[in-house]
């Protein structure tokens, strides 16, 4: 049972958003995908997804796209990403889709591993931070410590968090998502967000206050799935 993932599929099924428009690499990106996850799950594994699943607005269009992954193998733990509107309650996305796990303020219990996560926020900066993202940014903290704390009340075993954000701002200051991270003892997290080579540079990546941070936006890993634990 290996784990794999993979963020940002922006799926649009059932709406008018083709991707190509942000370039070459994005035409056709879902059937890349597709492949990429065809030729490496099994039943038998994992898949995180952290977030920007579906281009919808509603639950009833994101439908189609979580369809689509549902009949993909694997077991996928869902997240929710600044752009999945269509977002629901757990009670309502649960009935729909029982064979996949959402994550929201509660958590996962893999096989060797908890999952635990947030959708997170942009990071203080001392610019363009105002009122508002202060405001999401502490509740992101918020709902990040009760995911882990209710997994730490569960169980020992060691803990990965999913998160649609980068940990930290494009300095890569420490930020409350990093402390917290290391105060927990959490082991890896996984994330994305970031687009263009340019953004893709801003994230944190490898060991760092013994967290090890994986970016697993689809164009930076190019569509491809990535083994984080075997």
């Amino acid at each position: 049972m290996a784990l794999y993932a993979i963020g940002d599929l922006h799926l649009s099924l059932s709406v008018d958003k083709p991707m190509d428009i942000f370039g070459e690499a994005w035409v056709q990106h879902e059937e890349k995908i597709k492949e990429s996850w065809l030729a490496q799950v099994s039943e038998e594994d994992m898949v995180l997804i952290p977030g920007d699943i579906s281009w919808a607005t509603t639950f009833e269009d994101a439908k189609v796209d979580l369809a689509w992954i549902d009949a993909l193998p694997g077991t996928k733990v869902l997240l929710r990403g600044n752009h999945d509107y269509w977002w629901t309650s757990l009670k309502r996305m649960n009935e729909a889709f029982p064979n996949m796990v959402f994550i929201q303020n509660n958590f996962y219990e893999y096989k060797t591993h908890i999952i635990c996560g947030t959708r997170g926020w942009i990071c203080p900066t001392k610019q363009n931070f105002d009122a508002h993202d202060e405001k999401i940014y502490k509740r992101e903290l918020i709902r990040l410590k009760l995911s882990l704390d209710s997994a730490k009340k569960a169980t020992d075993k060691p803990i990965l968090v999913i998160t649609h954000y980068p940990p930290t701002n494009d300095s890569f200051e420490p930020s409350g998502f990093t402390e917290i991270y290391e105060s927990y003892g959490v082991e890896k997290v996984i994330y994305g967000h970031l687009h263009t080579e340019v953004s893709f540079k801003c994230g944190l990546q490898g060991e760092h206050g013994g967290v090890d941070y994986h970016l697993v936006s689809s164009d930076y890993v190019q569509f491809q799935l990535q083994k984080i634990l075997d």
